[in-house]
């Protein structure tokens, strides 16, 4: 490979890579075709096609929530986005868990009605404020920055406390719109490569009732 082929190549790789990474949901246009054209190039790594699959999964579990919620009798009139806090999801590589009181039929059709809508530009669904992530976010941010304080305050026991709350709080604050970012940047993505395979009542790992929604990667 010659000199300036080898450039094109890594300028090839790089952007692709980077177009990946930096294409959050929301904040440009997803390309229907990223996730597959990045499996095709990058297949032989381990796990790829699962993170990918994880990743659709998350986004079409946050958008199922939010379409049951919006349907609820018990969501917020006039509101533009409710949120239905007894109902709640876990992603798998294959599918996702939907726990809650729930019909068939109707959990049927908003899978479907979720799908249709963030495959069509209402890629906000995919965002949701009590994901994981958050809490993981938020968990991150408490400790980081506590630890910052206490390097950086004087080792008085009331100079410390004061800077473990302070950190506590500036986290508390942060955390919110970080959670997002991290969802929209790393957690989520468009589930332009689900098919809804099966949906069926079950019991999870933990003994839980829930409704698993079978999914499968398509091209």
């Amino acid at each position: 490979m010659t000199d300036s082929a080898f450039r094109q190549s890594s300028n090839f790789w790089e952007a692709d890579l980077t177009n990946w990474l930096l294409s959050p949901i929301g904040q440009s246009v997803p390309q229907p075709t990223q996730d597959a054209d990045l499996l095709q190039q990058l297949g032989f790594i381990p796990g790829l096609r699962e993170l990918l699959m994880l990743r659709q999964v998350h986004a079409l579990e946050h958008a199922t929530v939010w379409v049951l919620s919006e349907s609820s009798r018990h969501a917020y009139v006039g509101a533009s986005q409710t949120d239905n806090e007894r109902l709640g999801g876990m992603s798998t590589e294959r599918g996702f868990y939907l726990y809650g009181e729930v019909k068939f039929d109707d959990l049927s059709r908003a899978v479907q009605i979720a799908l249709r809508r963030i495959t069509s530009g209402d890629w906000d669904l995919a965002v949701h404020p009590r994901c994981g992530t958050n809490l993981s976010v938020g968990m991150l941010l408490t400790a980081g920055l506590a630890v910052g304080m206490a390097i950086a305050l004087p080792r008085g026991p009331i100079e410390q406390i004061l800077g473990l709350g302070a950190a506590t709080a500036m986290a508390a604050r942060l955390t919110p719109d970080l959670g997002s970012l991290a969802q929209r940047y790393l957690t989520t993505a468009v589930p332009f490569n689900l098919a809804i395979a099966n949906i069926t009542p079950v019991r999870d790992s933990l003994g839980r009732s829930a409704h698993f929604v079978q999914v499968r990667w398509v091209e």
